[in-house]
């Protein structure tokens, strides 16, 4: 076992935008954290395709109580968003975590040719990255994040290649 996640030198590695922007695309879900106009949070497991610094995510097919989702009532209401991924294993010093802080909308929300457009596009995404919508495409609404800061925490500094 290693250091018990805190690096050489007992801190970690704090990661720049670029690194942050890496890992967090190299993951297969994140955390998608929202919070009601009153400051209340909510959060949810969210399948998602990273381009640039947009990151979209869907509401798919998977069973539900409601369509009626507290992740989206929590947009309209507040858009501020963050998201976060992360990579455990047993050796501490392989411990590693990115958060993305952004505005999001509900691209179905929006009126016009502009938004049917960049949800198209969206979906197309998710499709690359996942099997499962390449057969059923999420039919419900679609959100992007606009990412306005990228940040990381890494128990030890990335092995170069």
């Amino acid at each position: 076992m290693g250091t018990g996640g805190r690096g050489r030198d007992g801190l970690g590695v704090p990661m720049d935008a670029e690194e942050a922007r890496a890992r967090f695309s190299g993951c297969r879900v994140a955390r998608l954290a929202t919070a009601d106009a009153a400051g209340r949070p909510h959060l949810v497991p969210c399948t998602f395709a990273v381009a640039g610094d947009l990151i979209y995510t869907a509401v798919d097919h998977k069973p539900k109580r409601t369509r009626d989702l507290r992740r989206l009532r929590h947009i309209r209401e507040n858009p501020h968003v963050s998201l976060l991924a992360d990579h455990y294993e047993e050796d501490w010093d392989r411990l590693w975590w990115v958060r993305a802080d952004g505005r999001a909308r509900v691209l179905d929300d929006e009126p016009g040719e502009s938004a049917d457009q960049v949800r198209r596009a969206a979906l197309v995404l998710l499709a690359r990255r996942y099997e499962q919508y390449r057969d059923r495409p999420p039919e419900g609404p679609v959100i992007e994040i606009a990412v306005e800061r990228w940040s990381g925490w890494a128990a030890s500094a990335p092995r170069r290649r």
